[in-house]
C-alpha cells in the first residue's frame, strides 16, 4: 500500500480536490492507498473544501464533501512515503521541514509528471472564479492519471 498526501495553502481547494480525483481513479483501479490532503495557512483548519471546489469535484462524481481541512505536520514525512505540493511557496515550506534528504526525496511537484522537470504549479483557483475550478480539476485529474498508471504498473511489477 503505498500513503500519499498532498499540500496547499489552506487545505481547501487544491490538495483536497486531488486527494479526492486520486482516490476515485485508484478505487478503480484496485490499488490500496492511504491518501490524505492538508494546507500550511491556519485559517481553515476543520474547515469543509470550497464550495466551488465540491460543485466542480461533483460534476466529475468525485465527492469531497467529508474532508477537513489541517495543517502540515513533520510528522507526515513519517506517514507519507509521497508528498505532492501545488506551488513553489509550499515547496519550500515543505522542504523547510525535512529533516533529511529521506524527506525531501518524498517530496515533488503535483504537477511534476506531466511537466517533468519544470517545477510547474498548479493555479491557486481560490482568487477565480468557477472556470479556474474547472480548469484545475482536469489538470490535477490528468496528472492523477499518470500516478495512476504509474502505481499500476508498479503494483503488477510486485
Amino acid at each position: 500500500m503505498v500513503n500519499i498526501l498532498f499540500v496547499c495553502t489552506g487545505n481547501i481547494c487544491r490538495s483536497p480536490l486531488a486527494e479526492g480525483i486520486l482516490r476515485n481513479k485508484l478505487k478503480t483501479s484496485g490499488i490500496p492507498a492511504y491518501l490524505d490532503s492538508c494546507g500550511f495557512e491556519s485559517f481553515h483548519t476543520g474547515d469543509p473544501p470550497d464550495r466551488r471546489a465540491q460543485a466542480v469535484a461533483s460534476r466529475y462524481g468525485t465527492d469531497i464533501s467529508a474532508h477537513r481541512a489541517r495543517l502540515f505536520s513533520v510528522v507526515d514525512f513519517d506517514i507519507f512515503d509521497e508528498i505532492y505540493v501545488m506551488d513553489s511557496g509550499h515547496h519550500r515550506q515543505v522542504m523547510k521541514l525535512a529533516r533529511n534528504e529521506a524527506d525531501q526525496a518524498k517530496v515533488s511537484y503535483m504537477l511534476e509528471v506531466l511537466f517533468p522537470g519544470k517545477n510547474k504549479g498548479v493555479l491557486d483557483p481560490w482568487y477565480h472564479d468557477e472556470e479556474a475550478f474547472e480548469q484545475v480539476y482536469l489538470q490535477l485529474s490528468e496528472a492523477c492519471d499518470l500516478i495512476t498508471r504509474r502505481l499500476v504498473s508498479e503494483n503488477k511489477q510486485r
